[in-house]
């Protein structure tokens, strides 16, 4: 089996998941003690592109990669909730798939809602109150900063929360797995713990490059559109802003050192720093575990 294999990764509560080609694992802390047996969640996959061709297609396969992304993350997520929950005598009330689904649903509209929507009502409202807000240039330039502030406002924001904290521990520990798995050295806690908590990969520097990229494919959306024309225009134009990110990402993995492509993934980069933690090493051990699974379930 191939060190280069590419492995993804995602926290969650108190714990992590790893996704290789054909696998799926997640490795949980029960109870969210450090002592604690670690549960696992374990299955193999057969990516979307192996069954249709036409989703490895360039720019299509960037869509289709973030569902099922977020597929698995939804039932990941819902695995370590209701592994982390406290029992409370001798029984543990679980989150059931269904009302995970719905919050996760729920979640990503108010994400569209606030991160999407609330710029572009802003600008609107900018642009008939103030002619300069009309012209194409200035109009998404002040929409792409809105964007940007209030996305990176929130980020600030939660991680002053202690379980987003851990959560954001659990992000340093699968960056430092994965850093140690990519450089083919033996997955020990005392190997894994020198690597960084910042990876070129990770879906912070993905959101950014969408933000970015946004701001550029929205700029050909005239500003004298009607505000529900505007908004469907970005709607529509998402699939393709997520395809072209996922290829920028995969593109600048190969790339590190060159000037223009480490600038572009600069703020995705820095975004990170709020985004991971230093983890403790029962955490790392967490994230091992998850990758071991992950790649003992691979062909070999």
């Amino acid at each position: 089996m191939s060190e280069k294999m590419t492995i993804g990764g995602q926290a969650v509560i108190e714990g992590v998941m790893m996704r290789s080609p054909h696998a799926f694992t997640v490795a949980v802390r029960r109870g969210g003690k450090p002592d604690a047996e670690i549960a696992l969640l374990k299955e193999t996959i057969l990516p979307a592109g192996e069954r249709f061709p036409l989703f490895k297609k360039k720019v299509l396969r960037g869509s289709v990669v973030l569902f099922e992304a977020m597929w698995l993350g939804i039932r990941a997520l819902n695995f370590s909730a209701n592994e982390a929950l406290e029992e409370e005598n001798g029984k543990k009330e679980e989150i059931s798939p269904l009302a995970m689904a719905g919050t996760m649903v729920l979640a990503l509209a108010l994400a569209l809602g606030i991160f999407l929507g609330l710029p572009l009502v802003i600008t609107h409202f900018l642009g008939v109150k103030y002619a300069a807000f009309k012209g194409n240039v200035l109009f998404n330039l002040t929409d792409g900063a809105l964007r940007v502030t209030l996305f990176v406002g929130y980020i600030s924001g939660i991680s002053l929360l202690k379980d987003i904290r851990r959560v954001f521990q659990y992000h340093g520990a699968e960056h430092k797995v994965i850093g140690a798995h990519e450089a083919g050295v033996p997955l020990t806690v005392e190997n894994c713990r020198g690597y960084s908590c910042i990876h070129p990969r990770c879906g912070t520097s993905f959101l950014m490059v969408v933000i970015v990229l946004s701001i550029l494919l929205f700029s050909l959306v005239p500003a004298s559109w009607p505000l529900w024309a505007k908004a469907l225009s970005r709607i529509v134009l998402m699939p393709l802003i997520a395809g072209l990110s996922y290829e920028f990402i995969k593109y600048s993995a190969t790339k590190r050192g060159n000037r223009i492509v480490d600038a572009f993934m600069l703020p995705g980069l820095l975004l990170q720093r709020i985004t991971t933690r230093e983890p403790s090493d029962d955490q790392i051990e967490v994230a091992i575990k998850a990758m071991d699974e992950a790649l003992a379930m691979e062909p070999r």
